[in-house]
């Protein structure tokens, strides 16, 4: 495997300034995502990160921005009912794009 450069800054500096931008964390551990989210939220200037943590990635997520932290969840219920987080991820960021372009107005 090959290193790969880091296209989150660019893409927030040079690209595309005022967009709404979404990154994704992933980690082993859950001692450490919401630091490791807060960080990349200070280092590449973004929106948003959706953190998540490997062992529960299909059913709960943290929405982090720079004034919150939101979790997501599912019941047991919504798994039986065969609903999935990318649902509740959609849904809230979807909510906060457009307050975004609306105070960008």
């Amino acid at each position: 495997m090959k290193m790969v450069p880091k296209m989150l800054s660019p893409l927030v500096k040079n690209w595309a300034p005022k967009a709404f931008i979404i990154s994704f964390k992933l980690e082993t551990d859950p001692s450490i995502i919401i630091n490791r989210a807060r960080n990349a939220l200070e280092v590449y200037q973004h929106q948003v990160v959706v953190a998540n943590v490997l062992e529960s990635r299909q059913s709960f997520v943290v929405i982090v921005t720079k004034d919150s932290e939101t979790k997501l969840l599912l019941s047991e219920d919504e798994v039986a009912k065969g609903i999935v987080i990318e649902e509740k991820i959609v849904e809230n960021l979807q909510s906060r794009h457009t307050a975004f372009i609306c105070d960008k107005s």
